[in-house]
């Protein structure tokens, strides 16, 4: 029996690798025989980075470079197996997380480094990039990322302006010709399943501005100038890419890597592509998949749901093993042969994550003795097809 476990990862708990490594352990404890073939997934958030290198046998390099307070930190791009393509994680320059929750107010952070680390990758030789888009502390409409890669922002008094999100306001003047020419050799591919357009009540501030650090009072006036910082470039440059989905990801850098010629893809598609599960899936007999909370919203283009269509595509079924099952989940049976929580009672959060690579083991257990005697049934089901055929 071959079996293709394709998590997402249960986040702040374990990474989609630890998830994929406790269940391949259960499965092969219990199983005979079992072939397992583990393929972490992501969606282009935080782990995608972990994903893609894994599944490759990629490689790291440790850079440092400034994050989103605009202070030198440790943080790291990644390259696939390929030898040429470089992964760049947002979430590891200027995430969420890296941001004191006294200090997380948009108007003061940037993604300058992620330019930054950009240039460092493209001046090491690499032009192809993977950019994962999810897990950010800012919305600079990628401004701060602009400026590093050469682009100039200028104040009405000709004056270059600081590389943070509150410089959406004060933009007079944008020069494009300054981008470092090397960054017009770089092909960009962007990992995100947000598509959200860039203002608007469903962009980028209204729907991300308040778990970054807006005040809801201060959301109409942020995306008016984000909206105006948007329209002055698009006059410079000739292009019109603010609508377009997925530029309101990141807080703007899905706009700003839409002005560099990006394209943006699903990025649980894009793990896939680089990490062939589909062609692992060719043979299989069963995909396990899981997340964090699995509900209604697992079915719009998050992990599981995208494991699952691969699968089926195969002819194979899936089982889902999430940390919990939440609102509307009933609906996932129409896509899943099962679906399973890894906790064993009434829980608090707090104690699921802190015990969940136990309750994980546990669960996957009792699914590996499912999957045994689905094995034994097959087996003793070719040895009577066998033994008929040798009495004819």
């Amino acid at each position: 029996m071959k079996i293709v476990v394709a998590p997402d990862s249960f986040k702040g708990s374990l990474t989609a690798l630890q998830v994929g490594k406790i269940i391949q352990k259960a499965l092969i404890k219990n199983i005979p025989d079992v072939q397992v073939e583990i393929n972490p997934m992501a969606d282009g958030g935080e782990g995608t980075l972990e994903t893609l290198l894994f599944a490759t046998n990629g490689k790291r390099f440790q850079v440092t470079s400034p994050g989103p307070l605009m202070k030198h930190v440790a943080t790291e791009y990644g390259v696939l197996g390929d030898g040429k393509t470089a992964v760049i994680e947002i979430a590891a320059i200027s995430g969420l997380p890296m941001v004191p929750i006294d200090k997380r107010n948009p108007l003061n952070t940037s993604t300058y480094g992620i330019g930054d680390v950009i240039l460092k990758a493209a001046k090491d030789g690499y032009r192809e990039f993977i950019v994962c888009l999810g897990g950010s502390s800012t919305n600079d409409g990628g401004l701060g990322m602009l400026q590093a890669l050469g682009v100039q922002f200028l104040e009405e008094n000709n004056k270059e302006v600081p590389p943070v999100g509150g410089s959406i306001y004060n933009v007079k003047k944008v020069d494009f010709k300054t981008l470092n020419p090397i960054i017009k050799d770089c092909h960009f591919r962007i990992a995100s399943d947000v598509d959200s357009p860039l203002c608007g009540e469903n962009g980028a501030t209204y729907i991300f501005g308040p778990q970054k650090g807006v005040r809801e009072e201060h959301l109409e006036e942020y995306d008016q100038a984000m909206y105006r910082y948007a329209s002055l470039i698009e006059g410079h440059v000739g292009r019109d890419v603010q609508s377009i989905p997925g530029a309101g990801a990141a807080g703007g850098l899905g706009f700003a890597f839409l002005l560099l010629n990006a394209k943006i893809e699903s990025g649980s598609k894009i793990v896939a592509d680089a990490t062939d599960l589909k062609g692992k899936m060719k043979d299989a007999d069963f995909a396990i998949t899981g997340e964090g909370q699995s509900d209604h919203q697992t079915l719009f283009g998050k992990v599981p749901s995208f494991v699952a269509e691969l699968a089926n595509e195969a002819g194979i079924k899936t089982i889902l093993l999430s940390g919990s099952l939440g609102k509307g989940y009933e609906e996932l049976y129409n896509h899943f042969i099962s679906c399973h929580s890894i906790t064993t009672g009434p829980m608090a959060l707090e104690e699921c994550m802190k015990n969940a690579e136990a309750l994980l083991a546990n669960a996957a257990r009792n699914i590996a003795c499912l999957l045994k005697e689905i094995s034994d049934v097959r087996t003793r089901q070719r040895i009577i097809q066998s033994k008929m055929k040798n009495h004819v």
